[in-house]
């Protein structure tokens, strides 16, 4: 594997060859390269399913899954091998999924196939097992990477952000992290769908502790070091939310923007873009509640965690304490999540802590 100061090779090999073969996944056109904004255009809906607690996962997730997992253990030999990974097989075991099952390994053979980089063909078991080599519990000790193979896909369903998001965990912490983003705009976001005015998209986000985040574009430009903003006056900034309602709750971040002195209206987009554009200084503030009950997984922020903390970042709980990614699958956090600069950190706390104390000492509605 080689030093943690090092770039990371392997990561970014893997995001790249993650994305490539998106442009596969849920096309039944395999003759040539579709782009994955064309695919997410083309889904089919006997290509989606809903998990037990109801998300969507797609034929895109499992593919992705299968294939990084793949790479990952054809390109790191050395240790023992652990991802803890969103996805499992338990759905596709079912007599109802056989046709899905079937589908998914034809087009990652078929990708494995046309890239041409390793001699193997997997069958409806290897593709099974593959994607429950993602079943690791993760936890303190040893190595573990950490996938979320599609983050965001309801923005992926709904032809809108998502990314492929890569973290590789050593005793506990978070080392490196990678965020392939295929729809966020190359320089940056200008309005509240997270699009620009320029025609250029496609980011990968990169970072390795110690050594600075970087982006470059997917098409493979020279990488580029970034930074979070530099805005010390709250009344300046702007803020990233989720667009799912059901990921946050919208009048507990509207309240912490008014306390701060926010003007601007909220920027609202799916997954771990997010921090991608935080990072590179899109915008000032992250802003993650979601309602009670609701377990935060290690996959939905480590890479995006990384990325924003090397770039020169804060990322805490509402208490302001660091996210502990040791404990296994799922963040034992406080309330939400909170990511800004360190300038506006110390006021965003207090505004976080006296928004939710006014939230709960709230008479209920009902």
């Amino acid at each position: 594997m080689g030093s943690m100061h090092e770039r990371p090779f392997y990561s970014i090999c893997i995001a790249n060859y993650t994305f490539k073969t998106i442009s596969y996944i849920n096309s039944y056109n395999t003759s040539s390269v579709i782009s994955v904004r064309t695919v997410q255009q083309e889904i089919l809906q006997s290509d989606i399913q809903s998990k037990a607690d109801k998300s969507p996962v797609t034929v895109a997730d499992y593919g992705s899954q299968v294939l990084v997992s793949l790479v990952l253990n054809m390109e790191v030999t050395s240790g023992s091998f652990s991802m803890v990974a969103e996805e499992d097989s338990e759905d596709l075991r079912k007599d109802s999924a056989e046709e899905i099952l079937e589908h998914i390994t034809d087009l990652v053979n078929e990708t494995l196939a046309e890239d041409g980089s390793y001699n193997i063909t997997l069958s409806k078991e290897g593709i099974l097992s593959a994607i429950d080599t993602g079943k690791s519990e993760g936890g303190p000790s040893g190595r573990h990477w950490v996938l979320d193979p599609i983050d965001g896909t309801k923005g992926f369903l709904r032809g809108g952000q998502y990314a492929i998001a890569l973290a590789l965990l050593d005793e506990g912490k978070v080392v490196l992290g990678v965020l392939g983003c295929p729809n966020l705009p190359l320089t940056s976001i200008s309005n509240l769908n997270g699009s620009s005015s320029g025609d250029q998209t496609g980011a990968l986000f990169s970072a390795t502790i110690g050594c600075g985040a970087e982006v470059e574009s997917l098409e493979g430009s020279p990488p580029q070091k970034i930074s979070v903003c530099t805005i010390d006056n709250p009344v300046n900034a702007s803020f990233f939310e989720s667009y799912e309602g059901a990921h946050t709750m919208h009048d507990l971040t509207g309240s912490i923007a008014e306390k701060l002195g926010v003007q601007a209206p909220p920027v609202r987009i799916d997954s771990q873009a997010k921090y991608g554009a935080l990072a590179r200084g899109d915008g000032a503030i992250y802003l993650r509640f979601p309602h009670k009950g609701y377990k935060e997984k290690v996959w939905d922020h480590a890479a995006g965690a990384i990325v924003v903390t090397e770039a020169g970042g804060v990322v805490t709980d509402a208490s302001g304490n660091d996210l502990d990614f040791s404990k296994g699958r799922f963040l034992d956090v406080d309330t939400g999540i909170i990511a800004t600069n360190k300038q506006l950190m110390p006021s965003l706390l207090k505004s976080v802590q006296e928004a939710i104390k006014e939230k709960s000492q709230a008479p209920s509605p009902l």
